[in-house]
């Protein structure tokens, strides 16, 4: 379902009622008031029928409105008007339609379990009756979702697979092994849903009569344990993480059939210490596929699966001398013909790919150096695939349409800037956010042959405010390696700068595998960092970013370069980095310094214990000190296990060179961390203190990996200025 995000239109208010005083930006501005937030469309989600949308009216309800007129022309559901156990129009956090749009799934109350999963309490309405039912009353329920007939509701709780019966009520449950920290049913466990970006673990068949989902026997995964602070004896929080080299979850594939009741288990061949990526139903639903990874994700296979027997075969295999980039949303998509799109980077870039029915690659429908970024929607009826791409160049987001056979490609955004775009359902519309670092998000509706229909959100208010800070513009420039390749970064100078003055430089990176952090694109693509650095560049500092070797956007070979040895050759490259500022007639070059978070936090640590001594301080926060600490699935995807490359654990871990600390350092983390553990700062300490090195520290407690919640983010903030005061 796509979905623009909501209008944040009380923030907006509120910051129109704090002006800039002397063009300053302050901190609590950042962190404290939203003044610094765009403002985006109201939140909307396209219907079936795609000349129209629903907006869901906090409090109130669910309107629907023409894309065409313009103006609302009706009102879906009366939230006032619904009668249910725990239900409140004004708890109603999100909804969902079900097939033909005459039920609609609400949810409230909503609670994290890791990244992208909660757990809710759900209740279906009808349109019609206005009705409503409240699944497992009083019970908080995980990834709710129709059948395709919209007769029934799956979900998970407590670890098993239910559905329910919506005209009767009878819930069926469907497993009954679920355990914590045992068995998953129907749901991801840490690792998948952090790495695989997967939360949901089961599908529906096309036609409703058949579940198809995950199963996870954590029975053999080693425990992590968190102490969690604020009672006389703290808590002990514990799950299921897999280290690296460590035992993964089993995981099988199951089909359940409705009318029999009974379970086959999906051939997904003999090795167990494997990944399925995905599963995902043909469009007749005569075959479940399964991607498959091996454990050092260097194959990827797709398997059919028989429903009825779960007996399946290969339909196509996929090799890589490193591994298989990371699979997303549409790694893979069936055609109703037979055949598949499939996205690969055997050419070198990132490119998608024709299958015939018969497992055979047909042709490439996307060819050139350059990446596909990511599939926005695929038309088969219309005969069009639109995606977005580094065609016109590696820093910057286009939407582009071609046929299914590859032809007539089209650029339908051509304004140079970085474009998020939404497709509506049936690819008639599509709403393109579109930015650069002088222009805050313009969010724009066209038709799919990129004709323009309307504004939806211009931004003037917001970008009339932002000229009235004193701001630093940003400069893109490309800096030359010793060994021919060139890096590009942005800089921000202060808005006074004077070229006759030496500044002190703090050096922002992140640097890990596929990433980016130069983008033309508003705040630069660092979020609200974004303005952190501009209040630094006012206080008299240059805030400067590279992206080094390993990180995305540039093709297979610029990225994979750092494979089985990461930390080296990035640390490399933010060393040649600050030497190249260092040469810049008004940098001051006895004052670089250097601030990373998670992957960033870790090149943070490098570059002061293996930068020959070119940083003054650095900032690390959160960061992984050893990769023998995080999991499975993300480090040996770019390293190997611990047992077949024990090198390149151990020559770029930083815990292994505290001796080596030159420079000032603060290093910040979380408690409460589940995905980089704090044990990984407080091996840091204890390598710092054994070497007799003198450092800052500063750890929130009960805080995860994004350190925020209340004052937090403010606190970090306020901390982290005073440092580099101080310091640099």
């Amino acid at each position: 379902m796509n979905r623009i995000p909501l209008l944040l239109a009380w923030l907006l208010c509120a910051a129109a009622l704090l002006p800039a005083q002397n063009g300053a930006i302050s901190l609590d501005q950042i962190w404290l008031s939203g003044e610094f937030r765009p403002a985006y469309p109201n939140g909307f989600t396209w219907m079936a029928d795609d000349r129209y949308y629903s907006v869901m009216e906090e409090g109130k309800g669910i309107a629907q409105y023409s894309v065409e007129k313009e103006k609302k022309t009706a009102d879906l559901l009366d939230f006032t008007q619904l009668s249910a156990p725990g239900l409140a129009a004004d708890a109603i956090e999100s909804y969902a339609f079900g097939p033909g749009e005459q039920q609609v799934l609400l949810t409230a109350a909503a609670e994290p379990l890791y990244r992208y999963s909660t757990r809710e309490l759900c209740f279906v309405a009808d349109l019609k009756t206005r009705s409503v039912r409240a699944i497992r009353p009083g019970q908080k329920v995980s990834l709710a979702a129709f059948s395709p007939d919209g007769s029934r509701l799956a979900y998970v709780f407590e670890n098993n697979l239910y559905y329910t019966d919506l005209a009767t009520g009878a819930e069926t449950q469907v497993t009954a092994d679920g355990k914590p920290n045992a068995i998953i049913n129907g749901a991801m466990d840490w690792v998948y849903e952090e790495e695989f970006a997967l939360k949901t673990g089961f599908a529906w068949s096309p036609d409703g009569k058949r579940l198809a989902f995950y199963r996870f026997d954590e029975s053999r995964v080693p425990e992590f344990q968190m102490a969690l602070y604020g009672s006389l004896y703290p808590k002990e929080y514990r799950f299921k993480y897999p280290k690296a080299g460590e035992q993964n979850a089993i995981v099988s594939i199951h089909i359940y059939d409705l009318a029999s009741r009974k379970t086959v288990m999906c051939d997904a061949g003999r090795e167990t210490d494997q990944y399925i990526a995905r599963i995902r139903w043909t469009p007749d639903g005569s075959r479940l596929g399964l991607m498959r990874l091996n454990r050092l994700q260097n194959q990827a296979d797709v398997l059919l699966a028989d429903p009825a027997s779960g007996a399946s075969q290969v339909f196509l295999t996929e090799t890589s001398s490193t591994y298989i980039k990371e699979p997303n949303e549409f790694t893979w998509t069936f055609l109703k013909d037979g055949g598949l799109l499939w996205m690969s980077e055997r050419s070198g870039f990132m490119h998608l790919y024709r299958y015939g029915a018969d497992g055979k690659l047909k042709y490439p429908v996307t060819e050139g150096a350059f990446e596909v970024d990511e599939v926005a929607g695929i038309d088969e009826p219309g005969n069009r695939i639109y995606f977005t791409s580094t065609e016109s160049s590696p820093m910057e987001r286009k939407l582009y349409s071609v046929t299914l056979e590859g032809k007539q490609k089209t650029c339908l955004t051509p304004e140079a800037g970085t474009h998020s775009v939404e497709m509506s359902s049936a690819c008639r519309y599509f709403v393109s956010s579109h930015s650069t670092p002088s222009q805050p998000p313009v969010a724009r509706l066209y038709t799919g042959s990129g004709k323009l229909l309307r504004v939806l959100e211009s931004n003037e208010v917001f970008a009339a405010k932002m000229a009235a800070y004193t701001m630093g513009t940003p400069r893109f420039y490309t800096m030359p390696l010793p060994g021919g390749e060139t890096l590009n970064g942005w800089m921000i100078r202060p808005a006074d700068f004077d070229s006759t003055r030496r500044y002190p430089v703090l050096m922002f990176v992140y640097g890990g595998p596929g990433s980016q952090e130069v983008l033309n694109m508003w705040t630069l693509g660092v979020g609200m960092n974004y303005f952190w650095f501009q209040h630094l560049a006012q206080q008299g500092y240059i805030v400067a970013c590279v992206d080094n070797r390993g990180t995305g956007g540039r093709g297979r070979a610029f990225r994979d370069c750092t494979y089985a040895d990461l930390g080296n050759l990035e640390t490399q490259d933010q060393v040649s980095a600050a030497k190249y500022l260092q040469s810049l007639p008004y940098v001051d070059a006895a004052r670089i310094g250097i601030f990373g978070w998670s992957y960033g936090g870790y090149m943070t640590l490098l570059a002061l214990t293996k930068g020959e001594g070119v940083f003054k301080a650095g900032i690390s926060v959160a960061p992984v000190t050893n990769w023998r600490f995080y999991d499975t699935i993300y480090t040996e995807r770019y390293l190997k296990t611990p047992q077949l490359n024990p090198s390149g654990y151990d020559n770029n871990s930083p815990i292994n060179f505290a001796k080596n600390l030159k420079g000032h350092l603060l290093l910040v983390h979380g408690t409460a961390d589940d995905n980089v553990h704090f044990q990984n700062s407080m091996e840091m300490v204890s390598a710092l203190v054994n070497a007799n090195k003198e450092f800052d520290s500063f750890f929130y407690p009960n805080k995860n990996h994004g350190i925020y919640g209340g004052y937090t983010r403010y606190h970090l903030f306020r901390k982290m200025t005073e440092f580099l005061k101080e310091n640099l």
